[in-house]
This record gives structure tokens, C-alpha cells and sequence, in this order.
């Protein structure tokens, strides 16, 4: 016979459990049980009983998925912990896999946010290409006006030429009296420019000798440098045989010109 506290146990526990399944049914059990009865157990049978368990009975029995009209105590309980354990582990990893999902449709988001900064940018191009073509075409009807002008004075300057021609059969005489000075003049500019040319290369003869004398003292600098380099090789070496000295005899580090660190070992017999 069962005692009165289990009984109350077990009713407390099927108190807990109350209300939560997904069943179809009309019972009020936990679970997924489409029967019409008054099932608790957690189980998913169409059993129409108040077993707890997946069983398909009509018993009050706490056994696991056997079809037995009795009250047999059996490891249903233990069975359906596991069970209840497995779904949960289950329902995690449907969580899990719907979090995963739902990184996929972020990134799969970003991905089109990328896409659409990308359709922007290239808008964005073709706008800049556009105001640029129409630039283009504004410098290109100033240009334009530009070389009408130019044509108009051009056609002035003939004008003005014509005019000039007409003045000079008068002056020729005067204007050649001017062109003679004028090339003397032209000549004194020339021999100006010569010597002007000449102070030129001197100068940069003296840029020269300059830049040689600035090579000169980059030579004497680097060869500082490498003897400084030396000076610290040698005080690294230095370093290295003190202390590598003692029982199991000394190490020197060699440090070479291209940087590289070579050790030399001695051992005492």
C-alpha cells in the first residue's frame, strides 16, 4: 500500500507540472498527448488515463511506454526526467539553431545594407560624373566664346595692321633709322644675357662644388656612424664574454654588418 505522504508527493508534483504541455487533447497534463483524459504525465501518448508517462493505457500507472491498465511503480519517473532532459537539450538547440538563423539574416542584412551603400556610391559617381560632363560643357562653350574673341581682336589687330601699313609708307625712312638702333639695342641685350648666362653657370658651378662638399661630409658622417656601429659590436661582445664566463666555459656574440648575431662557444676542460 502507499503511504499518505508519497500520495500527497505525488500529487504536489502533478500539481507543478499542470498546465504545461502543448497537447491537443482535452486533458490537462504536460506534454503533447492528444487523449481526452486527464493525463499529467509528460509524455507523448494518446493514452486516455492519469498516467504519468508516455503510456498508452487507461491505468493510473507511473511506467514508462507500456500499455497496462495497472498502478505499477516501475522507473517511468527517472525515465521521464531523462526524456524531459533530452527535450530540453533539444529546445536548446533549436534555440540555438534559431540564433544562428538569425545571425544568418543579419549578416545576410548587412550584406544588403552593403549592397545598397555600394548602389549609392556608384548613384553618387554617376552624379559627380554627370555635374562633371556638365562642367565640362560650360568650359567648353567658354572656350568657345573665348576663341570668338579672340577672332574679333584678331580681326581688329588686321584692321589696325592695315591702318599701320598705311602710316608706314610714310615713316619708312624714320623706322629704319629706329630698327638700326633697335638692333643695337638688341645686340646690347644679347651680349647682357650672355654674361647674365655666364654669372648663371658660375653659380651653379658653385652649387656644385656645394653639393659635393655636402656629399663629402654624408661620407665622413656614415663612416662615424659605422665606426660608432663597430665601437657597439664590440662592447655587445665584450658583454657576451662576461657573461657567459664560469664553469661551462664562454660564449662570444658576434654581431655582423648585416646585423646578425653569431655565437661562438668555448668549454673549459
Amino acid at each position: 500500500m502507499v503511504g499518505f505522504s508519497k500520495v500527497k508527493r505525488r500529487e504536489r508534483e502533478r500539481e507543478r507540472e499542470r498546465g504545461k504541455g502543448k497537447g491537443k487533447g482535452k486533458g490537462e497534463g504536460e506534454g503533447k498527448a492528444e487523449g481526452k483524459g486527464k493525463g499529467m504525465g509528460k509524455g507523448k501518448g494518446k493514452g486516455m488515463g492519469k498516467g504519468e508517462g508516455k503510456g498508452e493505457g487507461k491505468g493510473e500507472g507511473k511506467g514508462g511506454r507500456g500499455k497496462g491498465r495497472g498502478r505499477g511503480r516501475g522507473g517511468g519517473r527517472e525515465r521521464e526526467r531523462e526524456r524531459e532532459r533530452e527535450r530540453e537539450r533539444e529546445r536548446e538547440r533549436e534555440r540555438e539553431r534559431e540564433r544562428e538563423r538569425e545571425r544568418e539574416r543579419e549578416r545576410e542584412r548587412e550584406r544588403e545594407r552593403e549592397r545598397e551603400r555600394r548602389r549609392e556610391r556608384e548613384r553618387e559617381w554617376e552624379r559627380e560624373r554627370e555635374r562633371e560632363r556638365k562642367r565640362e560643357r560650360e568650359r567648353e562653350r567658354e572656350r568657345e566664346r573665348e576663341r570668338e574673341r579672340e577672332r574679333e581682336r584678331e580681326r581688329e589687330r588686321e584692321r589696325e595692321r592695315e591702318r599701320e601699313r598705311e602710316r608706314e609708307r610714310e615713316r619708312e625712312r624714320e623706322r629704319e633709322r629706329e630698327r638700326e638702333r633697335e638692333r643695337e639695342r638688341e645686340r646690347e641685350r644679347e651680349r647682357e644675357r650672355e654674361r647674365e648666362r655666364e654669372r648663371e653657370r658660375e653659380r651653379e658651378r658653385e652649387r656644385e662644388r656645394e653639393r659635393e662638399r655636402e656629399r663629402e661630409r654624408e661620407r665622413e658622417r656614415e663612416r662615424e656612424r659605422e665606426r660608432e656601429r663597430e665601437r657597439e659590436r664590440e662592447r655587445e661582445r665584450e658583454r657576451e664574454r662576461e657573461r657567459g664566463e664560469g664553469g661551462e666555459g664562454w660564449r662570444e656574440v658576434k654581431v655582423g654588418r648585416d646585423g646578425e648575431r653569431r655565437e661562438t662557444h668555448s668549454f673549459h676542460g
